[in-house]
């Protein structure tokens, strides 16, 4: 298609979307993952991701990072998507909240973009938040 911008296509997609270089430094990210993780993309953008989503240091229990850099190393490995089960992460909130992390429950799933010759360019990290679903079976049960 001619004089589709397609960055701005991935930007305003309404999911939640990171896109990561085969040494998880983030590439770009869509508004909407933007949204829920509290971020400006000027602040993201060209980091490395665990140095932005570091697992909440109070939370001595936390796993979260350790799971998704499994399930990253794996998808660089295997050369196909991997499904996370649910895991919890801590989002950072921003300086002026007064509160340091929030709580979210999120499905992950990795999939890597292939070349030609089916190497990694980069990998499209993508979550489905199932926050609102958590809380409600806690508030049920």
């Amino acid at each position: 298609m001619q004089g589709v911008d397609f960055r701005a296509v991935f930007r305003t997609a309404p999911n939640l979307y990171l896109l990561l270089s085969t040494d998880l430094m983030i590439v770009d990210a869509t508004d909407a993952y933007l949204r829920a993780t509290m971020t400006k993309r000027e602040e993201i953008v060209g980091r490395y991701l665990f140095d932005v989503f570091p697992d909440n240091p109070a939370d001595t229990a936390a796993t979260g990072v350790t799971n998704l850099r499994s399930s990253l190393q794996r998808v660089l490995q295997e050369k196909k998507p991997h499904r996370m089960l649910m895991q919890k992460y801590d989002v950072r909130k921003p300086q002026s909240d007064g509160v340091e992390f929030e709580e979210r429950y999120w499905s992950p799933l990795n999939v890597p973009v292939l070349d030609d010759a089916g190497n990694v360019l980069c990998i499209i990290h993508t979550v489905e938040d199932i926050t609102q679903y958590v809380r409600s079976q806690r508030v049920n049960s």
